[in-house]
């Protein structure tokens, strides 16, 4: 029986695939159907793309909720139904906006904003996804979603072409398209994006990001474990703790931990979330500290003993 890969890898999506053809791919040359993405990007979008093999698909709702880097090319004067310059062309109208101006305009959405989801998107409503229903014409009443704008920068503008390059870090659930329409209807001009590239997310980057093509390469040369990234990584900003021979059983179960079967490093703050490892170094969970009763709590389970699922 072939031995299950479990990690996460930095996929390059590109252009033409779907997040879900990607974990189709996937499955197909590693063997493998435990596979699952973390983080919708359009077909025409391409870049980082963060997919979770085997016991590391438990850890994708914490990749999604992580912040994204994109960069993205866009288009002044016009205004689709999509958002984006696949769309049908609903206004278009004359550009005389100066860079000075357009650099306020852009600026002016860095921070918390509500963003409503456009109807071309993956968004449920009633139980039908946003996109099926404007496929059939129809345009329902969406929620606004509160997100963060981290920071949003211009580069390279171009009056002549009336387009410009727009970099965005933000929070989980940002439609850059969306964030280029609303720029649009500040400016009084309208516009749409051109263009996507996710260059980061969480601590994910294009520069490292591999494509399919390289990842089956990987696979045939017998070198993908280089590619891999363990699942604790992401969470290197947590304190780690290592359990004693005593308290591994209980690790090993999810039990809760007394506080002197920590170590010396078992002295955690009231409420925080700690990485705990057995004596051997293996990962095993995310525990919460409760100050108050000395111990330690699970909060989510990474890894069994031998025997358990």
């Amino acid at each position: 029986m072939r031995e299950t890969i479990d990690g996460i890898l930095n996929v390059h999506k590109e252009k033409g695939f779907t997040s879900h053809d990607v974990v189709a791919k996937l499955r197909g040359i590693l063997k493998q159907k435990k596979i699952g993405h973390t983080g919708t990007l359009d077909p025409d979008a391409t870049g980082v793309l963060p997919v979770c093999l085997g016991k590391a698909t438990k850890v994708c709702e914490y990749l999604t909720d992580r912040s994204k880097t994109y960069v993205a090319r866009v288009r002044l004067g016009v205004v689709t139904d999509t958002q984006d310059l696949t769309g049908r062309v609903l206004e278009e109208h004359p550009v005389r906006v100066t860079k000075e101006e357009l650099t306020e305009a852009v600026s002016a959405f860095v921070g918390e904003n509500w963003q409503t989801p456009p109807m071309y998107s993956a968004v449920k409503v009633n139980g039908k996804r946003l996109y099926e229903l404007a496929r059939q014409g129809l345009e329902v009443e969406r929620k606004k979603r509160k997100i963060t704008v981290y920071s949003c920068s211009v580069s390279d503008y171009i009056p002549e072409e009336q387009t410009f390059m727009m970099e965005v870090h933000c929070s989980k659930g940002t439609y850059i398209r969306t964030l280029c329409h609303d720029i649009g209807e500040r400016l009084g001009c309208g516009a749409a994006m051109a263009s996507l590239v996710r260059t980061r997310s969480g601590i994910f980057s294009l520069e490292e990001a591999l494509t399919l093509s390289e990842i089956e390469q990987k696979v045939k040369g017998g070198t993908l474990y280089e590619a891999l990234l363990p699942i604790d990584a992401i969470f290197h900003d947590y304190p780690e703790i290592t359990v004693s021979q005593s308290g591994l059983r209980y690790l090993q179960n999810g039990n809760a931990l007394r506080q002197e079967w920590c170590g010396e490093e078992g002295g955690a703050a009231h409420g925080e979330t700690v990485r705990m490892y057995g004596p051997d170094r293996t990962f095993y969970a995310l525990y919460r500290y409760d100050g108050k009763q000395r111990i330690f709590t699970n909060v989510k389970m990474f890894y069994h003993a031998a025997g358990q699922s």
